[in-house]
């Protein structure tokens, strides 16, 4: 099995932000993931990543905020979703003024 793109979605907010979805489905997870899916979602706002969700090799699964990185618990595609919406939501909220 090849790697099988399942999303990949740019949404811009207007001219300072967007938000960029990519999901793989991977033949084999990324270790330390035991999960067979490769994502990268991420919130960027003046060119700069505000938000972040993704796994990587070593890594495994985490969220970034801002500068902060921490593990985050992968258990399904669209509960990921779900949390990066909610997650980008709340900073808009709270930095709509910025």
């Amino acid at each position: 099995m090849k790697a099988e793109l399942l999303i990949r979605r740019r949404v811009a907010f207007g001219e300072r932000d967007f938000v960029e979805l990519v999901v793989w489905r991977v033949p084999e997870p990324v270790p330390p993931a035991r999960h067979g899916f490769k994502d990268r979602l991420v919130h960027v706002v003046n060119g700069l990543r505000v938000i972040g969700f993704d796994n990587e090799r070593g890594k495994g699964d985490h969220r970034h905020d801002q500068d902060a990185e921490v593990p985050y618990h992968f258990d399904v595609i669209d509960r990921l979703l779900s949390d990066f919406v909610e997650a980008v939501e709340t900073w808009r909220k709270t930095h709509d003024e910025d």
